[in-house]
């Protein structure tokens, strides 16, 4: 007979525990797997093996948000891996096919990897779920139960986990220090730039310091550059398939400023600050009313995020060009870093890190002391009672206290 399978997550809590990306908070999935009789609600479930893991299920279509392209590219690529290690919950005695079983409730805790160190990809921390439009590259996760139930028949069960990110807020002091950078063309000018900081989230405010500097030794030259203006834009390069042969890449600007100056470059420099805002996807409908999200992937105010997985990767760059006349133009390109987060989303979360980070430490992940699984079976005295069923004469009653 099958059996009515369910994941339940710690009380008034999530599956998820801790922060994937931060090691200190030792995140991991936490939860029970609850197994009842599916047909008949007193008659028995013949369970071999449980077993938990974690899956990852990734796929790209380049060519998805294309009308003219969809039908001739080449089909979706999809993959599926195990994200850390399987679980085994339960197994029966030896010498028996199957226990007859009325309940059961096995706690489990799987971790999720949180070390970079080697090349090793049990050692990666996973990608965040992420579904861009027209599912042109997707990745998300799901919890698969697996209950073997006598020799032949085995059923998998599938339970979506959306798993964010938090090693990209912009809150951490690593993307708080400067990046600068400096291109030249000609021998004749220079341009600097200098970001204060380089990650950014929906609405945050972007501001860039910008300088154009003559070549003193071929000054009489230099002085015939005209600046006629200074763009800034931010691009979103997405590459599929980057570990493979067949790489392609596409490029698209989000936002674009450009700020009119017309004037010869002065002998000591020009300088000024340049600023744009970052830009943000509306969650609301048309109604104003925000739609039901999808349970394996978060809901953000953003479109795409700095991310690599195996079958695509997403990165940002912050575009400055200076268009010059007596002078080929300039263009910097420099990396900056997305979340999903705005500034002060990050700065609210920081909090929760820390206190994550203290309970975590009182945490073993070799013996992480998880409750003593519930096995109610058949032939146990008073079994009918855990489903609130009770035996009147010789009929099954629902059971009144």
């Amino acid at each position: 007979m099958a059996a009515f399978v369910r994941v339940s997550g710690p009380p008034n809590g999530n599956f998820l525990i801790g922060y994937p990306g931060i090691s200190a908070t030792l995140p991991r999935i936490e939860g029970k797997v609850e197994i009842r009789p599916s047909v008949g609600i007193t008659a028995p479930v013949n369970v071999s093996l449980v077993t938990v893991c974690l899956q990852r299920r990734e796929s790209i279509h380049p060519s998805a948000d294309s009308v003219t392209k969809k039908r001739l590219a080449a089909p979706r690529k999809e993959i599926t891996e195990l994200v850390g290690k399987e679980m085994l919950l339960f197994r029966c005695a030896a010498g028996r096919d199957y226990e007859e079983v009325i309940s059961m409730d096995l706690p489990f805790m799987l971790f999720i990897p949180y070390g970079r160190g080697a090349q090793e990809s049990s050692r990666k921390v996973p990608a965040a779920s992420i579904q861009l439009p027209s599912r042109t590259a997707e990745t998300y996760y799901e919890i698969v139960v697996t209950v073997q139930q006598g020799p032949s028949e085995q059923r998998k069960y599938t339970f979506p986990v959306p798993i964010c990110r938090y090693d990209t807020l912009s809150t951490f002091g690593m993307y708080n220090r400067p990046e600068t950078s400096e291109k030249v063309t000609d021998h004749l000018v220079t341009l600097g730039i200098s970001l204060p900081r380089w990650s950014y989230g929906p609405l945050d405010p972007v501001s860039v310091y910008v300088r154009l500097s003559p070549n003193l030794d071929w000054i009489s030259k230099a002085k015939k550059v005209t600046i006629n203006k200074l763009t800034i834009g931010i691009d979103e390069e997405i590459v599929y398939n980057h570990e493979g042969d067949e790489s392609s890449r596409k490029v698209k600007t989000l936002v674009k400023r450009t700020e009119a100056v017309g004037i010869k470059l002065p002998e000591q420099g020009y300088s000024t600050n340049l600023g744009l805002v970052f830009p943000t996807k509306d969650l609301r409908d048309s109604d104003g009313i925000l739609p039901r999200g999808k349970m394996a992937f978060p809901s953000y105010a953003v479109t795409g995020f700095t991310t690599t997985a195996s079958l695509y990767k997403i990165e940002y760059y912050l575009t400055v060009k200076a268009h010059l006349t007596s002078a080929r133009d300039i263009v910097i390109r420099q990396p900056i870093v997305v979340c999903p987060i705005d500034h002060a989303g990050c700065k609210e979360e920081m909090e929760a890190i820390e206190h994550s980070a203290r309970d975590a430490a009182f945490l073993n992940p070799e013996n992480p002391m998880l409750p003593n699984p519930t096995i109610v079976r058949f032939r146990d005295h008073n079994a009918l009672a855990t489903l609130g069923v009770a035996v009147v004469g010789k009929q099954r009653k629902p059971l009144i206290d």
